[in-house]
Order: C-alpha cells, then sequence, then structure tokens
C-alpha cells in the first residue's frame, strides 16, 4: 500500500480540525516536556486548567530545578501520580546543569523520560524525524495493518505525530471507532469491523477512596496546604501509606513529623 493519499488525507483532516492545545504552538523543549509528563493517564481538560500556570511559575528548566521539592508537588496536586512531578523537577536539574538533549536517545537518558516522551520532544521540539508513538498511534498504525515509522512522512513529520494521536484520541478510538469520520478509512483493512470488546461479568470493584493511591494523593494534598494529615484514614492504613510515600521521596518524617520534601517551617 503507497501510505502518500493515506498521510495526506490525514494531515488534511487535522489541519481542518485538530484541537487548538497551546503546547501544539511551541517549539520550547521545556514547555513541551511539562505537557507530556502532565498527560501522562491524566485528561486533557485537567491538564489545560494547570499548564498555563504552571508555566508562569516557572517559565524554564531552571527555574523548575531551583524550586523545591515540596514547592513542585504543592502545584501539582490535582494531577495524579505526584512522582511525576518529582521527576520532572529532576530532569530539569540536569538539563539546567547539562543544557538539552537534543535528540531521543539523549533524551531517553533523563529522570522519567521514557522512548514515547523523548521521541515527542525530539520530535516537536528539534524536529528529529522520529514516530513519536503512544497508544493512540499504535492502534491506528494496527488498524491500518502498517508499522508506525512506515507511517512518518518524509516532510510535517511532526505534524504528522500530532495528526496520528488526534486521530486515535478522537475518531479511531478503542471502543467506538468512527469509521464514517475518519480520514485514512478508504485504506484501512479494519473499518467497519472493529467492535467493541466483549464485556465479561464485572467483578466488584474498589471504590478508589478505598485505595492506597486515594490515600497517597489525600496525605499529598493535606500537607500542601498546611492541614493536618486526614482523620478519615484509619491508622494503620495511614501508617502503610506514609511509609510508601516516604520510601517514593514525596514526604519526610523526623521531630517535627510529617512535611513535604524540601518543606522548610
Amino acid at each position: 500500500m503507497s501510505v502518500r493519499p493515506l498521510q495526506h488525507a490525514v494531515l488534511a483532516w487535522y489541519d481542518a480540525h485538530g484541537r487548538d492545545l497551546p503546547w501544539r504552538r511551541t517549539r520550547d523543549p521545556y514547555a513541551i516536556l511539562v505537557s507530556e509528563f502532565m498527560a501522562q493517564q491524566t485528561q486533557i481538560v485537567r491538564v489545560l486548567e494547570r499548564y498555563e500556570r504552571w508555566l508562569q511559575r516557572w517559565p524554564t528548566a531552571a527555574a523548575l530545578a531551583a524550586a523545591t521539592p515540596a514547592e513542585v508537588l504543592a502545584q501539582w496536586v490535582g494531577l495524579g501520580y505526584n512522582r511525576r512531578a518529582l521527576r520532572l523537577r529532576d530532569t530539569c536539574v540536569i538539563v539546567a546543569r547539562d543544557g538539552w538533549p537534543r535528540d531521543g536517545r539523549g533524551l531517553r537518558a533523563l529522570p522519567g523520560v521514557g522512548p514515547y516522551t523523548a521521541a515527542a520532544v525530539a520530535s516537536f521540539a528539534f524536529g528529529e524525524r522520529v514516530a513519536a508513538v503512544d497508544t493512540n498511534v499504535r492502534r491506528v498504525a494496527a488498524r491500518l495493518d502498517v508499522a508506525p515509522d512506515a507511517l512518518l512522512p518524509a516532510a510535517r513529520h511532526d505534524t504528522w505525530n500530532q495528526a496520528a494521536m488526534e486521530l486515535g484520541a478522537r475518531i479511531c478510538t478503542a471502543r467506538a471507532p468512527r469509521c464514517g469520520d475518519c480520514p485514512a478509512a478508504p485504506w484501512c483493512p479494519s473499518r467497519g469491523r472493529i467492535a467493541g470488546p466483549a464485556r465479561a461479568p464485572r467483578a466488584p470493584r474498589q471504590r478508589f477512596e478505598d485505595s492506597d493511591r486515594w490515600a497517597r494523593g489525600r496525605v499529598v494534598a493535606a500537607l500542601a496546604s498546611g492541614e493536618e494529615l486526614p482523620a478519615q484514614i484509619a491508622p494503620d492504613r495511614l501508617a502503610r501509606v506514609l511509609a510508601g510515600l516516604e520510601r517514593d521521596g514525596l514526604v519526610e518524617r523526623g521531630p517535627s513529623g510529617v512535611r513535604l520534601p524540601g518543606e522548610t517551617h
């Protein structure tokens, strides 16, 4: 299959229908990295609420590197997976000292930067011709029965990466693909054949409020707000959660009690 007509169709669709997200309007590697860290397992609407505020407070990698872990965690509260905030700061400490690696291979050596994030920053900030393959892109390529790298055009390859992600996120979705609206449909051997996976009987699900992840988030949020540790968390559960947070570098314990790392009183 010649992929050139498909590429033209998808790029034309993206030019007309792609969302105007702020990190798509910049080549600043720091701003792009922040968006990628924030968007990991987090809804875009929540990222949009926080992204601009974050960049106003810490507009450069050097500015974030100079912040304390406590300050960074306090601003991250609500985005989930708080360790991402510390890894982002760790990365900025290295960048502030050594400068930006300018390709995916160098970016992968930074803390918390995996293959997809490295490829995304390399493509969107530095123009490297590399496929940024997230879950959405992988799904689109699998349904087209083409390797993600083979879909990457010679020109506008950074725009293609955005377009392929957008296509997977909004049209070629996992459970309910909109084949009738898909610009790649004429070339897709899977069009019209994808049904949502059969749903097995659901086992009783644990309430989120009963999970340690919820409790960890509540503890960090309370400390960031200067509040007491949440009284609704049972003592044995709180002890377990605090031990995990301390092990992950998200809290410190000392004579004065529990605090965020690097926090001063």
